[in-house]
């Protein structure tokens, strides 16, 4: 994940010292950035957990990476099950839990997961797509005060409708979003950007400002599941910059109107170094410390400091993976499985600098994206290191010339100075 808003705090700290970023970023809930440290993604005392508790789910949308259907699939973890993993990540120093699916909210235990996450001390999170947040449900909701709430929207009304295949589906899904809003919860909105929804993309940043919704999570398509059937679909790189470009511009005017929003990416960690070029054509000054920054946080972390346990109990090195499993829970402990080192992908993921082919073995912003998606890379071209194809930098952003070497005598800094003249 790559967080806008953190980062355009350390640059507004910079451009305007004393202006109150301090206490903006209290109310944001934003930790101060630490010292810098070398390249690579810092590791975290244990993983970020997206745990998919169940797949059933009420919608079939088109991007979906577990390929959720209205059905019950046999052999998923009982709750007994569901809280020896909780203990095990307790004891492994797991800071976070998301729970997902499917829809979480089928699960008839979920709020008894739910309670003992939070009585363990996990930031605990809930990712539904909003729909079955209602009167019925909504003060056993609030009762466990989530961390967060995160529902998906794939655009407004129809094109939403659509994606999601079901009539009424952005109605219902909004209502949650409100009913968790006026109960004091922290809500966002997550967006997968397409061809088939760019359109919409400007209108919900608007409904976010408007219905003063918490956050905005922008996530770039990624080839798995359902998702990689419809990677055609996948938005033109041109769509992409400007999608990106409108939202660090959205979210450096909200934080210059003193708003406490945040912003974030996801599944394509090139938009670091773009964010980069964002900042020198408007601060140039403070390029060098951005990317002193950006190189600190370092980029794509699946398999470091993000772990996925999916509906049977199978442990992959991100929810994208589900045809990876590096091991079972009921057959091993998940600190067990997290800390083997004979598996290939594992280690390879945990390598720096990763074994990087293509454009992505010679880009000079490596150590800002760490080679991005590798996924993509896999299910495009059948290798897990050549290059990510879902980069939407050209070659001159990177440092390689038309005839494909890697650029040694002209540092990144020129090119962007070269591109902007």
């Amino acid at each position: 994940m790559f967080r806008i808003t953190q980062y355009m705090h350390d640059l507004h700290a910079r451009v305007a010292p004393g202006g109150g970023e301090s206490a903006l970023r209290v109310r944001s809930g934003i930790a101060p950035s630490d010292g810098l440290q070398a390249s690579g993604p810092r590791r975290l005392p244990g993983p970020v957990v997206i745990w998919n508790l169940i797949r059933r789910c009420n919608l079939t949308c088109k991007h979906c990476y577990s390929i959720s259907a209205d059905t019950d699939f046999a052999g998923e973890l009982s709750t007994s099950e569901a809280f020896a993993v909780m203990d095990d990540l307790k004891r492994f120093r797991v800071p976070v839990l998301i729970l997902s699916g499917g829809e979480p909210l089928l699960r008839p235990d979920i709020f008894d997961i739910a309670r003992r996450a939070k009585d363990l001390g996990f930031y605990t999170a809930l990712s539904s797509n909003g729909t079955l947040i209602d009167a019925s449900n909504i003060e056993r909701i609030a009762a466990i005060d989530f961390d967060y709430v995160g529902v998906s929207l794939d655009g407004m009304g129809e094109t939403h409708d659509r994606f999601r295949r079901k009539q009424g589906a952005f109605d219902a899904s909004l209502a949650g979003i409100r009913l968790c809003r006026d109960l004091g919860l922290k809500v966002g909105v997550r967006y997968t950007m397409t061809q088939d929804n760019a359109h919409d993309f400007e209108a919900l940043l608007r409904l976010v400002e408007r219905e003063g919704i918490d956050r905005f999570y922008f996530s770039h398509l990624n080839y798995a599941g359902r998702g990689n059937k419809n990677r055609k679909d996948d938005a033109r790189h041109q769509l992409t910059r400007s999608a990106m470009n409108a939202l660090f511009d959205t979210c450096w005017a909200g934080i210059e109107r003193g708003e406490a929003k945040e912003f974030t990416t996801g599944n394509n960690d090139a938009d670091g170094p773009f964010f980069l070029q964002w900042v020198f054509r408007n601060f140039p000054e403070h390029v060098e410390a951005m990317r002193a920054k950006l190189r600190q946080w370092g980029g794509n972390a699946s398999g470091i400091n993000v772990a996925n346990i999916d509906n049977l109990g199978n442990v992959h090195p991100d929810t994208m993976w589900w045809h990876h499993a590096l091991g079972n829970v009921r057959e091993r402990p998940f600190s067990a499985i997290w800390s083997d080192p004979d598996d290939a992908l594992l280690a390879g993921l945990r390598t720096w600098p990763r074994p990087l082919k293509g454009r992505c073995g010679k880009c000079r912003h490596a150590e800002i994206c760490n080679g991005s998606s590798r996924v993509r890379a896999e299910q495009v071209t059948g290798d897990v290191w050549q290059e990510d194809p879902g980069c939407y930098l050209d070659d001159e952003e990177i440092g390689i010339e038309p005839g494909g070497e890697r650029v040694t005598l002209k540092p990144w800094i020129r090119l962007v100075q070269g591109r902007a003249a």
